[in-house]
């Protein structure tokens, strides 16, 4: 999906300094204020991008552009709101995603309206920056465990639908994901995800970049 390019590692290397911690802090905050402290206890509700390192989600993250991190452990158990307290918890790291995304954009459409001299290197990067938080925003809310989106999924069902839903994707979500990101390149066909990207997170992304 993106060319391993200097600028295209250093902005990958500043996602998983700031936008992956970012993201699992804010799911630690979420819960947090939603009454349950297992990630504060766990020492995980903070921005130390070593408390949340996963080295698979990394390794994507530098090759493609879109992974993860070690997830936050919760109990939903704890949370006000039940299954809506867990999608608020679910929520709160894609769109960190989303408000990273933005901050970055605010400078780089204001040099390029401007017409600011700036480094070129610098500019890229920060488009880079804005496109890989879109696309983590995007791939997080893939209805698929472990995935952020299968919370959402299971608090906008009904309760029976949501309880047999969660019994078959939380067993089988993990390798169906697995099998999304990896089958389609070894065999040479059309990734599922890429269209998702394609369709979704390129729109969001144009328009952060006023293009």
């Amino acid at each position: 999906m993106f060319n391993l390019t200097p600028e295209f590692i250093i902005a990958a290397a500043l996602v998983l300094l700031v936008a992956l911690p970012f993201h699992e802090f804010s799911h630690a905050l979420a819960a947090y204020r939603l009454g349950d402290g297992t990630a504060k206890l766990l020492g995980r509700l903070t921005l130390n991008p070593l408390a949340h390192l996963d080295p698979l989600g990394a390794i994507l993250i530098l090759v493609a552009g879109f992974g993860w991190a070690k997830p936050t452990p919760y109990n939903p158990f704890n949370l006000r709101g039940g299954r809506n307290g867990e999608a608020i918890v679910a929520v709160a790291g894609p769109f960190s995603n989303l408000v990273l995304a933005t901050a970055a954009a605010i400078p780089y459409r204001y040099i390029v309206l401007t017409g600011m001299e700036v480094p070129i290197v610098a500019l890229t990067i920060l488009e880079f920056f804005i496109s890989i938080n879109v696309l983590l925003m995007v791939f997080n809310l893939i209805p698929l465990p472990p995935l952020d989106g299968s919370k959402v999924l299971y608090a906008l069902v009904d309760q029976q639908t949501s309880f047999r839903l969660r019994a078959t994707l939380d067993q089988y979500g993990p390798m169906i994901l697995l099998a999304l990101i990896f089958v389609p390149r070894l065999i040479g066909l059309p990734s599922p995800l890429n269209i998702v990207f394609d369709v979704v997170a390129d729109p969001i992304t144009r328009f952060l970049l006023g293009q």
